[in-house]
C-alpha cells in the first residue's frame, strides 16, 4: 500500500536528460525518486540520442508501472555570438567592441566577433543595452553602420564562444520557430513525445504556428509556451489560451525584464495560467548548486517551496540532472521539499471559481466534485477521463485529496502526469460490462496501491463510455462496498 501523504508529492517534477542521466540505472533511480516528466533539450544532442532516450523512458515507465511523460524542448531562436580564434577574450569596462554578423564564424578577436543572427543590426539602435552571457556582460550600442554594431563595454568579463545575446527590455524579432526547430519537431513527433515546448514565443500567433506544424495526426500532443521574452509577458493571456500550458523560463526572461522583476512575474504567470485552466512549470536554476554538491542551499529550497505554495503544477531541474554530479539526489531533494511544503494547510485551501458560471456539464461535475471532496473526509477522487479535461479542471482547486485519473489512452495518461495532484492510472472502461464499471474502476486503483477497503471516495464518469467531454455523474462510494 502506497502512503500517499509520505511518498507522493502533488507538485510534479520535470527532469532534463543529459550525459549525467541517460544511463538507464541512473534514469531508473530518478524516476523512482519522483520524476513525472522527462525533458529532452533539443539544444543539445542528436536525433539518434533523442530516439534512444525516449525508448529508455518508455521502457522504464513500463518496468516500474508508472506514467512518465516525455517533453521535447525546441531550441528556438537563441541569438548567439560566434567564436573567437582563442576560444575566449577578456572585455574591460570602457573598451570598444563590435558585433559583426558579416565576420567569419571562427575569426572573433578582442575587438569584434561574429553573430549568428544576421538581422540583429536592424533590431537595435543607439543607446540600447545588449546583454551577453546571461547578463554578466553589458554593452551599450554607440552606433549601427550597415550590419556592424559598435558598442562600449559597460560591464566586462570573460566572453567565450557561442554565448547568448539579449536586448534589455526585449524587442529582438527573430521568429520563434527556426528551420532546426521544424526538423526537430517532425522527428520528435515520430518518436511519440507527449509535450513539445516552444522557446521564445512572442505572441499567440507563434503558438498557433506550432500547433499547425503538429499536423492532423498529432493535434493532441501538448504545446508548452516558454515565457522568456518581455513581449510574451505583454501578450501573456493570449499565449496561455493558445497553449496547453506554460513554462516560466526565468533565465532569459530575467535578462530581458531584470532579475528583480522575476519573482513577481513568476507569481503573476502562475495565477493567470491557473485562472485559465492551464498547467504551469517553473524552471531555471531551482537547485543549481546541486550540479556540484550533494545538498541544495537553503535559498534554493525556499525557491522551490515558493513555487509549491503558489500552486505551480511542476518544478523543473535542468543542468542539475543533465550534467550535474548528483542527478538522483537533486530529484530527491526537490521531491522532499515539495512534500514538506504541501503539508501546510494553506496549500489545501482554494476559492478558485467559487463565483463562476460553468459552460459545460463536465466542468460543473469537476467543480462540484472538488467542493464536495474538500468538505468531506475522503481518501481520494477517482475520475474516468478520455481527454484529461475533467482531471485538469479538478487540479486547479487546492486540495490535500489525491485525484486518481483513469484513462485508456496513453497520451491522455502522459499529459495528466504534469497536472498538480493528479495520479494517472490505466483503465479501459470499454472492456468492462456497463454495470461493473464503478467496481472495476475502484478495484483498479486499489490494485495500483492507492486505496484500501473502507476508504471513502468520489467517483466521476460519463454515461457513455469512450466519449470525450461526457462526464455527467458523481457518486460517493466506499471501497469494498461498490456493486
Amino acid at each position: 500500500m502506497i502512503d500517499v501523504d509520505d511518498m507522493l508529492q502533488r507538485t510534479k517534477i520535470v527532469a532534463t536528460l543529459g550525459p549525467a542521466s541517460t544511463d538507464e540505472c541512473v534514469l531508473s533511480d530518478m524516476i523512482l525518486a519522483g520524476v513525472n516528466v522527462v525533458r529532452i533539450n533539443c539544444s543539445h544532442g542528436t536525433h539518434e540520442q533523442y530516439a534512444k532516450w525516449v525508448r529508455s523512458v518508455r521502457h522504464l515507465s513500463e518496468k516500474h508501472h508508472l506514467i512518465v511523460a516525455v517533453l521535447a524542448d525546441l531550441q528556438g531562436p537563441k541569438i548567439r555570438i560566434a567564436r573567437f580564434k582563442t576560444g575566449s577574450i577578456m572585455l574591460r569596462e570602457g573598451e570598444l567592441f563590435t558585433l559583426d554578423p558579416d565576420m567569419d564564424d571562427d575569426s572573433g578577436h578582442e575587438h569584434a566577433v561574429g553573430v549568428d543572427y544576421k538581422e540583429l543590426a536592424s533590431d537595435v539602435e543607439t543607446g540600447d543595452i545588449l546583454l551577453l552571457n546571461d547578463g554578466l556582460i553589458r554593452l551599450r550600442v554607440l552606433s549601427v553602420e550597415e550590419n556592424h554594431i559598435h558598442t562600449e563595454v559597460l560591464i566586462g568579463g570573460e566572453l567565450s564562444n557561442n554565448k547568448g545575446i539579449n536586448r534589455l527590455g526585449g524587442g529582438l524579432t527573430a521568429p520563434a520557430l527556426t528551420d532546426k526547430d521544424r526538423e526537430d519537431l517532425a522527428f520528435m513527433l515520430k518518436q511519440g513525445v507527449d509535450y513539445v515546448a516552444v522557446s521564445f514565443p512572442r505572441d499567440a500567433n507563434d503558438m498557433t504556428t506550432a500547433r499547425d506544424l503538429l499536423g492532423k495526426d498529432h493535434q493532441h500532443v501538448g504545446l508548452i509556451a516558454k515565457i522568456e521574452r518581455k513581449e510574451a509577458m505583454d501578450h501573456l493571456d493570449d499565449i496561455i489560451k493558445a497553449s496547453d500550458g506554460i513554462m516560466v523560463a526565468r533565465g532569459d526572461l530575467g535578462v530581458e525584464i531584470g532579475e528583480a522583476q522575476v519573482p513577481l512575474a513568476q507569481r503573476h504567470m502562475i495565477s493567470r495560467a491557473r485562472k485559465l485552466d492551464k498547467p504551469v512549470i517553473i524552471a531555471t536554476q531551482m537547485m543549481e548548486s546541486m550540479v556540484h554538491q550533494c545538498v541544495p542551499t537553503r535559498a534554493e529550497v525556499s525557491d522551490v517551496a515558493t513555487a509549491v505554495l503558489d500552486n505551480a503544477d511542476a518544478v523543473m531541474l535542468s543542468a542539475e540532472t543533465a550534467t550535474g554530479q548528483y542527478p538522483v539526489e537533486a530529484v530527491r531533494a526537490m521531491a522532499n521539499t515539495a512534500k514538506a511544503v504541501e503539508k501546510n494547510p494553506e496549500s489545501h485551501q482554494s476559492s478558485h471559481r467559487v463565483n463562476s458560471q460553468f459552460g459545460r456539464t463536465d466542468e460543473a461535475i469537476a467543480m462540484a466534485t472538488m467542493y464536495a471532496a474538500n468538505h468531506l473526509s475522503l481518501e481520494g477522487i477517482v475520475t474516468l477521463s478520455e481527454t484529461g479535461k475533467t482531471p485538469l479542471w479538478m487540479s486547479r482547486i487546492r486540495t490535500a485529496i489525491p485525484i486518481y485519473a483513469l484513462s485508456r489512452h496513453r497520451l491522455t495518461l502522459a499529459k495528466m502526469a504534469l497536472y498538480r495532484g493528479v495520479y494517472p492510472v490505466y483503465f479501459d472502461p470499454t472492456k468492462v460490462e456497463r454495470n461493473a464499471v464503478n467496481r472495476e474502476a475502484i478495484d483498479c486503483v486499489v490494485k495500483a496501491g492507492y486505496l484500501k477497503e473502507g476508504d471513502c471516495v468520489i467517483l466521476t464518469k460519463g454515461d457513455h463510455m469512450g466519449i470525450g467531454g461526457g462526464s455527467n455523474a458523481l457518486k460517493i462510494l466506499t471501497v469494498g462496498q461498490v456493486e
